[in-house]
This record gives C-alpha cells, sequence and structure tokens, in this order.
C-alpha cells in the first residue's frame, strides 16, 4: 500500500492537519511548536506534494481523502480532531462527511464547500493554461503571493516558495481538476461534529459567501473572522 509521507510529533489528542494547494507538511512550521504539547500532531503530505511528490496525485477530492483515511488506518488512528486549509478544507470536509464518528472536531480554514471558487482571484482555467505554458515554478511564485497581505516580508511566503519546488506539474494540474469536479454543499449536512470555521477578510481565493455556506450548512458550527490576514493567515 502506497501511504502519504507525513510527519507527526506531540503528546495528547490526535490532530491532524491537510494543507492546501501546492503545499506541503512544512506548511505547518509556525503551529508545530504551540501546538506539540497538547496534541500528536499528524501532518501528511498529501500525494504529489511536499514529501510525497513521488507519488501520482488523485484528479477527485474523494480520493485524496480516502488517501488521509488509509495513512490514519496505518498509524492506528480512529478517532481524532481535524483541520484543513484551502484544498485541504476540501478534503476533510469530505472526510466529515464519509464518516463523522471518526472525527471529534473539525477546523475548516481559508476554505468552501464550492470547488469551483467562483470569486477567486483567476479562474481554475486561466491557472491551469498558465502552468501548461509558464510551468509550475513560474505560475507558484505568483499564486504564493496572493497568499499575503505583504509577502515579501513575511517568512510564510518563503516557506511556501520552498514546498511549491517540491510538487509535480502532474498534482498541481490533478488538483485544478478535483476542485472542478467537487461540490460539497449536499454533503454538510453529514458533519455532524462541533465546526470551527476560520476566514481572513483579505482572502483572495475564498469569500464570504463560501463562508455563510459552511455555517448554514453544518449544524453545529461557528465562524471566526481574523482581521487584517490574507489565505494563508497561519503563516
Amino acid at each position: 500500500m502506497n501511504i502519504l509521507s507525513y510527519k507527526k510529533i506531540g503528546n495528547g489528542f490526535p490532530l491532524v492537519l491537510v494543507h492546501g494547494y501546492l503545499g506541503g507538511q512544512s506548511m505547518w512550521k509556525f503551529q508545530e511548536e504551540e501546538l506539540k504539547d497538547n496534541y500528536d500532531l499528524i501532518m501528511p503530505s498529501l500525494a504529489g506534494y511536499g514529501e510525497s511528490s513521488h507519488m501520482i496525485a488523485p484528479s477527485t477530492i474523494e480520493e485524496n481523502a480516502k488517501q488521509v483515511f488509509e495513512l490514519l488506518d496505518f498509524l492506528k488512528i480512529d478517532k481524532f480532531n481535524l483541520l484543513g486549509h484551502s484544498m485541504g478544507g476540501m478534503i476533510v470536509q469530505e472526510i466529515a462527511a464519509m464518516d463523522s464518528s471518526t472525527v471529534e472536531k473539525l477546523i475548516c480554514f481559508g476554505t468552501g464547500p464550492i470547488g469551483t471558487l467562483p470569486s477567486r482571484f483567476e479562474t481554475i482555467e486561466e491557472t491551469r493554461q498558465k502552468i501548461l505554458s509558464l510551468g509550475i515554478k513560474n505560475v507558484s511564485e505568483e499564486i504564493a503571493k496572493t497568499w499575503f497581505v505583504d509577502y515579501e516580508n513575511s517568512k510564510g511566503y518563503y516557506i511556501c516558495l520552498e514546498e511549491s519546488k517540491k510538487a509535480t506539474q502532474q498534482a498541481a494540474l490533478a488538483s485544478l481538476t478535483a476542485w472542478e469536479k467537487w461540490n460539497g454543499l449536499k454533503q454538510l449536512l453529514k458533519i455532524n461534529c462541533p465546526t470551527l470555521i476560520i476566514w481572513s477578510d483579505k482572502d483572495k481565493s475564498y469569500d464570504w459567501t463560501q463562508q455563510k455556506a459552511l455555517k448554514e450548512g453544518i449544524k453545529d458550527s461557528e465562524i471566526v473572522v481574523i482581521k487584517n490576514c490574507a489565505h494563508n493567515a497561519h503563516m
């Protein structure tokens, strides 16, 4: 069985952190020190990204979710808290809808239930064509700039650049297809665990309507808004 690469540190109840587009397990660098004394942190790199770049990336959100489940089965973890950022937020919604009995608490961070990202800074097709014509490295730098209010002065931006260098072009394109195919609106009613929705008011990837849709669809949920931050507020 081909298992996702992962980093596992800390002590306590398991907290699974699922990164977003062009990311990897190092996207959680700033959270590790804060959380490791209270949680057993499991940070996978999705297929085609980070330390899992040797794997072929799925072209559906559902298959990405199944691969995270396979990793947790491998680690013999059957109850956990779950946090997903951006594309990782789509994946964690899918996980919670597949089997909400395994998820104690859910955090949907900088994400939404509509995979086409209707208010994104550019369309999915525009990103796809740029990758095909310019290559993933050049495009990833421009995308990462949109994730920060002041990217030049953010340590997180440079971490994003290093992680994006590990991503394969196949994964970058497969993920775009996965977004287009996925709509999680109808599945929100299947999510029964307490859910925290975190959104930043300068996010250029997901707008407020996506947050409202999450809140209206997940019955036990609340929203926290981070002021004056962009998409990668955790960095």
